[in-house]
């Protein structure tokens, strides 16, 4: 069966913003998915991007005006300036780890936390928020506690290798066949690759 390795940050609103119809397209194709989490600023400072907070003032406002536009389309509730923006996104990137090695809808629980933060105003590196996240979706909240050493060295993996594959953003999504697709723009060329246009 195919798969996608999915690069994300639990802060990213492009990641928020990707959520719902990457899992239709995931289930369209019968594709499986290995969620990797990461800490984007991290990954800036590796692959020559820069943090939001430091752009040039052009690259902010064409950011706040493109996502604002992004949520239009989706017609996903959001919030412009979240009140917990940015946050440590290594909590519920544990989270996130824990429940993809217990099994169970992983995609939903990323979709969870970043509606937390992107539409309900909430802190996702809280353990009270994580842990309702994981109840919500069918999850053991006491994932939100296990794991802790495990969670943290994969998540420092996660990092190394999407350096070493060619990773620069997120949302970030490779297939098998190493083809690439950064953004939430890009979910319809992911579409495509997996019907085989290309």
């Amino acid at each position: 069966m195919p798969n996608i390795d999915y690069y994300f940050a639990t802060i990213s609103p492009f990641t928020y913003l990707a959520g719902p119809e990457f899992e239709q397209i995931v289930k369209k194709h019968g594709v499986t998915v290995t969620y990797k989490p990461l800490d984007i600023m991290a990954l800036f400072a590796r692959t020559g991007g820069v943090p939001p907070k430091d752009r040039h003032p052009n690259r902010q406002e064409y950011r706040q005006q493109d996502m604002r536009r992004r949520a239009i389309v989706t017609g996903l509730p959001f919030t412009q300036q979240p009140a917990f923006w940015p946050t440590n996104m290594a909590p519920s990137s544990y989270a996130i780890i824990a429940a993809q090695n217990a099994g169970g809808d992983v995609g939903s629980l990323v979709n969870a936390l970043t509606r937390s933060c992107w539409a309900d105003d909430k802190n996702i590196a809280e353990d009270g928020v994580i842990r309702a996240c994981l109840e919500e979706t069918g999850f053991d909240p006491a994932l939100a506690d296990s794991g802790l050493l495990e969670g943290a060295e994969t998540y420092a993996r996660n990092l190394e290798e999407a350096v070493s594959k060619g990773v620069f953003g997120a949302p970030f999504f490779i297939s098998d066949k190493d083809e690439r697709f950064w953004g939430q723009d890009r979910l319809g060329d992911l579409d495509r690759h997996l019907a085989g246009d290309f």
